[in-house]
């Protein structure tokens, strides 16, 4: 992970881990069921920000090492995760955990693996996954015309977004063979949805790496046709935006 990208959401921690959505239940149970995921395994969260995903591993049981360059996302993660004996929270990359050589069974990366590079991440995996553990990249990938207002909310980011093209993690999965290659790999495809007042709306689109900040002069206008689109597709006060979970899966060698 370049510097950049370690650092961009120092300024997001609050919204990223208040509207950031987690993860179907499905997940766990192909992490069990498929990638052999006990109380008894080892597992390390890269990338595990301000433990959204992390939460779920360590309500399985299992012990957990969440890898974080970002020290304000890491410390968010802390907070968030201080009740669990079997956390241990690390400052390390995707590219240099700082975990022992074939340490752990499962290694995990939730919207994250897109700010990775590839070629020096898969051999850091391998290096710290024990023989026959197992690779799990995550995305809750925001559905983009299934609704009017995913539409619309669309238009918006593509209109304000500062690199929005750039960074869309749609344009890595699309590659994930690369990551896995020559290694055999596995995808499974779950729903999900969030629902939103405006505040939650205005919070979740300000988690976003891509959204203008205050000191933008795109902001206030950004904010203000957010609001048009809010009031225009609200249904009871919310809006939802619906998602296709995706996991990608296999042993790398």
């Amino acid at each position: 992970m370049g510097a950049d990208s370690t650092q961009r959401f120092s300024s997001r921690v609050d919204n990223y881990a208040r509207y950031r959505p987690g993860y179907p239940t499905e997940v766990m149970e192909l992490l069990r069921h498929e990638c052999g995921l006990t109380p008894d395994s080892i597992v390390a969260d890269v990338a595990s920000g301000t433990g959204i995903f992390t939460r779920m591993l360590l309500q399985n049981g299992s012990r957990v090492y969440g890898v974080e360059p970002n020290a304000k996302m890491r410390e968010a993660g802390e907070q968030y995760l201080v009740e669990y004996s079997r956390f241990t929270s690390v400052s390390g990359t995707a590219e240099a955990t700082t975990l022992e050589e074939r340490s752990v069974d499962v290694v995990t990366a939730a919207q994250a693996a897109h700010w990775f590079d590839f070629g020096k991440a898969r051999r850091e995996i391998v290096r710290v996954l024990k023989p026959g553990g197992w690779c799990v990249l995550i995305w809750n990938e925001r559905q983009l015309d299934s609704t009017p207002f995913l539409r619309a909310y669309e238009r918006l980011i593509q209109e304000y977004g500062t690199d929005y093209h750039e960074v869309r993690h749609e344009i890595t999965t699309a590659k994930i063979g690369n990551f896995f290659a020559p290694s055999a790999f596995r995808e499974r495809v779950f729903a999900s949805w969030q629902e939103f007042d405006y505040p939650a709306l205005e919070g979740r689109l300000l988690s976003s790496s891509y959204a203008p900040q205050a000191d933008d002069s795109r902001y206030g206008p950004m904010l203000r046709e957010l609001r048009e689109i809010f009031e225009a597709h609200q249904d009871g006060g919310k809006v939802a935006f619906e998602y296709d979970t995706r996991v990608f899966y296999g042993r790398l060698d």
